[in-house]
């Protein structure tokens, strides 16, 4: 049955919650990653000092990264039992109120030692209900779309991260022109309580949608009642988490490798990035602002341009093309950074951001939820990407500003670091199978060589 243009609007209004859903879910982490960059350390550990502080302050950014497996595995699985759209609904609640409460926080002078204690416990808050954010909006959006078009679709909501950046760098751009007396009285708790206003209109927008088709159809219908073949040898049926975790572990791993060459650059640049060129270059904060806007804004033509072309001629080549950029710039990065010119910096941020990671970030979606069967999808796609967090994305800013050292001056040492990731991903890309044409409605039981369309002509 050919599609009608209700279909696409009703997918264009999914992709649009789900991209809001996404931005909140990075301003959420990256209005944390800017804060510990710029004035966590003098908040919530004065006497730790200024390497030391920032290495504290950074660790409790990599804090959240380590509830997200856990949120990733216990959504995941609701998503996958209950539905992706009742999911969505919590996970979103429970991030935007623990940034919330973040800016309500009084700091280290006013309660002691309880104000870096709150200040991991909302972050691990915050990090278990993220965890199960990306994966479900994600897929909701793909078990949406057109069947040629997945990668498209998907693509958008994975934009959230830049949008969220513009919004970042824009409140922040005011937060920086107020003075030291104002910024670290009050001015620091405008850009968390500013994520209520997000909240509310994603929430909003959630509520309205249904649940995807291939819930509907195939987890939740009568497909859903046959066992996977080694859970009916055994005589009972295995639970998302564990069949992922004892049967996709090959995807997992993948995932886990696949996830570098994302997750450094990004993390770097938006974050140790701030701090190191402001503290060891000492340019000015403005400066990498206007640069992180510029590239912010260019990611989504490339997003558009780069999942259009894997819809055509497969996830792993596009993949595997981004890897290869970042792998080449990370040395030349920081040769354009130390340059202190502001074309330079951009033209290095626009190569391994807009070149290579937005030629990754503008696949991932796809490429990792077509990995797994429908009836663990969610579990396995949000698992697979937030045990990779930990290793590929959180620790980035506390490593990089371990290995550059308290004067800065080991940065070959972070432009290695980067490298090697890109390597391992070049390697996990090379391995992975092609799923551009993968039957989305694919159980665990069934043979997955059914072409997408094919489905689609079915329903």
């Amino acid at each position: 049955m050919p599609r009608t243009d209700t279909d696409r609007r009703y997918a264009w209004k999914v992709t649009a919650s789900s991209f809001l859903g996404n931005t909140l879910e990075y301003y959420d982490f990256l209005v944390y990653g800017t804060a510990a960059a710029v004035v966590f350390p003098r908040l919530f550990f004065p006497e730790a000092g200024g390497f030391v502080g920032t290495l504290a302050a950074f660790g409790t950014f990599a804090v959240g990264f380590l509830a997200r497996p856990l949120g990733a595995m216990f959504f995941g699985s609701r998503g996958d039992r209950h539905g992706r759209k009742s999911t969505l609904l919590i996970t979103l609640t429970v991030m935007g109120l623990s940034t919330i409460a973040i800016g309500l926080l009084p700091g280290y002078t006013s309660i002691g030692l309880w104000a870096p204690v709150l200040l991991v416990l909302l972050r691990l808050f915050q990090g278990f209900a993220v965890g199960g954010e990306w994966g479900g909006a994600m897929i909701i959006v793909l078990e949406s779309a057109p069947p040629r078009r997945r990668g498209f679709f998907s693509a958008w909501p994975n934009t959230g991260g830049f949008s969220a950046q513009l919004l970042i760098t824009l409140v922040f751009a005011y937060v920086y022109t107020l003075s030291d007396a104002q910024l670290y009285s009050w001015g620091w708790r405008v850009p968390f309580l500013l994520s209520a206003v997000l909240l509310v209109v994603t929430v909003w927008m959630r509520r309205s949608l249904r649940e995807s088709p291939v819930f509907q159809d195939v987890v939740a219908g009568p497909a859903a009642e046959a066992p996977s073949a080694p859970a009916a040898a055994s005589g009972r049926r295995r639970g998302p988490v564990r069949a992922t975790l004892l049967e996709d572990w090959p995807n997992l791993v993948l995932i886990l490798g696949l996830r570098f060459a994302e997750a450094l650059p990004y993390f770097l640049l938006t974050v140790f990035a701030l701090s190191y060129a402001n503290k060891t270059l000492g340019l000015d904060k403005t400066v990498l602002n206007t640069v992180i806007l510029i590239v912010a804004v260019l990611a989504f033509p490339a997003h558009g341009l780069f999942a259009t072309i894997s819809d055509r001629i497969g996830r792993r080549p596009v993949y595997f093309f981004g890897a290869a950029v970042v792998f080449v710039t990370a040395f030349p990065f920081f040769g354009l950074l130390h340059s202190g010119s502001f074309a330079l910096i951009l033209l290095g941020y626009v190569l391994v951001l807009n070149m290579g990671h937005n030629a990754i970030n503008s696949v991932q979606p796809a490429f990792f939820a077509e990995l797994f069967p429908a009836d663990r999808r969610y579990t396995g796609a949000a698992a697979g990407r937030e045990i990779a967090s930990i290793f590929a994305g959180g620790l980035t800013p506390f490593v990089a500003t371990a290995l550059a050292g308290p004067d800065g001056t080991r940065w070959p040492w972070v432009a290695g670091y980067v490298m090697f990731g890109a390597l391992l991903t070049m390697i996990a890309v090379w391995w992975a199978p092609e799923t551009y044409r993968r039957n989305l409605r694919a159980t665990a039981s069934d043979e997955p060589a059914m072409l997408a369309e094919d489905t689609w002509r079915a329903r």
